[in-house]
């Protein structure tokens, strides 16, 4: 076990940096807290299995190809390869901005895909597979919105400070009745989104479909136009799930 933990924990380094995606031994060492002869003999372990990869020059190490592999894998298994993507790429051609199908993981959701928008010059970049706390974001509050009362509840009291938290509930209590939620600037100044939920074919809570957009000189009328699309392609794809 302590080997797989010390495993996940080179993976979050190599993975938890936007910008800097290879590492020296002595990186790792540092940022694991590991001295650089355990963090060797760890290292050459999980590259025999093409977990990281190793630059022959520099000897720096970054990712391996076997996460690509079996993420691949699990995401031909995904409902939205057949079903939900054809609708994300539809939605993104009438909006023209960035679209996001995203799944929740315990306090947190992930997101699963993106469509962008070739002809939008302007667009949000949110990395696939990036996780982000639940109370944060209209597709992670129309999730939250739409779980069972007790998991619902069990999630705000987890992530949302006490004082906060009734006045959090009835944005969610709101949303439920909307139909969809909205943030603004929560996680990337200047930017918005608006979210609806997706439900399976026995109508239990699969995800939610997001636009993204920068909020500089938006319209009332754009915006409100964005919000009908998200809900009927929200709709449309929970019909289609449930009919498959």
């Amino acid at each position: 076990m302590q080997t797989i933990d010390r495993a996940m924990q080179v993976i979050k380094v190599l993975v938890g940096n936007e910008t800097k995606k290879w590492f020296s031994i002595t990186d790792l060492s540092k940022e694991c807290d590991l001295p650089v002869s355990t963090m060797h003999r760890l290292l050459q372990s999980m590259k025999q299995h093409g977990l990281i990869q190793q630059d022959p020059n520099l000897k720096h190490y970054s990712m391996g190809n076997t996460w690509l592999e079996y993420g691949l894998q699990m995401y031909d298994t995904f409902d939205f390869v057949g079903l939900i993507r054809p609708e994300m790429e539809k939605l993104m051609l009438e909006v023209e901005e960035s679209i996001y199908f995203s799944k929740p993981m315990g306090l947190e959701s992930l997101i699963v895909e993106r469509i962008d928008c070739q002809q939008n010059p302007i667009r949000i970049y949110d990395q696939l597979g990036l996780r982000i706390p639940l109370n944060i974001g209209a597709a992670n509050k129309v999730m939250l919105a739409h779980m069972p009362s007790i998991e619902r509840l069990k999630i705000v009291n987890e992530l949302v400070a006490e004082k906060d938290r009734d006045t959090f509930l009835s944005v969610l209590n709101q949303i439920v009745k909307e139909g969809y939620g909205e943030s603004h600037g929560e996680r990337t100044k200047s930017t918005s989104s608006v979210a609806a939920p997706i439900f399976n074919q026995i109508n239990e809570l699969m995800g939610a479909i997001s636009i993204g957009y920068v909020n500089f000189n938006i319209s009332a009328e754009r915006k409100n136009f964005l919000i009908e699309r998200v809900i009927t392609y929200g709709k449309q794809i929970s019909t289609k799930l449930r009919f498959k």
